[in-house]
């Protein structure tokens, strides 16, 4: 038989192709995982209608929403990116999947970015559905889109650094407690729905320092108070994405 008469025709496919065919996988096993649809869809939801609705927390001077939807958003970028990708990360390489797709023509860069890129798709979800809840809230949000998306493209970044670093160097049930204790950590000392004025000055000046309360603040900047662009938040969340990226690209062990 001549060369050329094969249908389809062996080999890899285009690597543009594996990475969005890649990509779609993830999306849909992360959708279909109940225990992460509850941290990233349920959760920061609820928190939205109930700290919005319910005068449960003292958020200074406006209206409630106006301070809460800029903290859930930033929440929700976290469960994403932090601790959903750790969790599911760390126990595809506890079960041997990221050993047998480390073997696949699919390069393990190309992996890894296929795991952010549906993070980054979950995300757009995840805003579409927490702004549609805040505007029904009365949310009246402010300042430039494109602040907005760079705060959540670097936030992002270093939460997936970090979710990665961990689900990469722990043990899968290790890591499956320590993100879940991190996610509730943060959800209380992050500036999510609590005020950073609530906490000690010296408290406060730590915790400033945490990529979720650099989210939280720079959001909170943009939409609530029309700030152009926030560098100090965006300077904080570029550090984490440096050193979580970097840190995560050195020491993750497939096996």
């Amino acid at each position: 038989m001549s060369a050329g008469t094969y249908a389809p025709r062996p080999g890899a496919a285009p690597l543009s192709r594996m990475i969005a065919a890649q990509t779609a996988l993830e999306t849909r096993m992360l959708l279909r995982n109940g225990e992460q649809l509850l941290l990233t869809v349920v959760i920061p939801a609820l928190l939205l209608v109930l700290f919005g609705s319910v005068d449960i927390v003292d958020t200074g001077a406006g209206d409630p929403v106006d301070f809460l939807a800029p903290g859930v958003l930033a929440l929700a970028v976290m469960s994403t990116a932090f601790t959903g990708q750790a969790i599911a990360t760390g126990f595809e390489r506890r079960y041997g999947v990221l050993k047998r797709l480390g073997a696949s023509p699919l390069p393990r860069w190309a992996l890894m970015t296929s795991k952010t890129l549906s993070v980054l798709v979950t995300e757009v979800l995840q805003v579409v559905l927490l702004t549609a809840i805040a505007f029904a809230l009365g949310w009246s949000p402010h300042g430039n889109p494109l602040s907005v998306l760079l705060l959540v493209v670097l936030g992002t970044a270093a939460f997936s650094g970090l979710g990665l670093l961990m689900a990469g160097t722990l043990k899968a049930e290790a890591t499956l407690a320590a993100a879940n204790l991190v996610f509730l950590l943060l959800l209380v000392g992050g500036g999510v729905v609590v005020p950073m004025e609530k906490f000690p000055d010296a408290v406060a000046s730590v915790l400033g320092l945490l990529p979720i309360a650099a989210l939280s603040d720079g959001l909170r900047d943009v939409l609530q108070h029309g700030v152009g662009v926030p560098w100090a938040d965006l300077g904080v969340l570029s550090l984490w994405s440096v050193l979580g990226l970097g840190a995560a690209a050195k020491f993750f062990r497939w096996e």
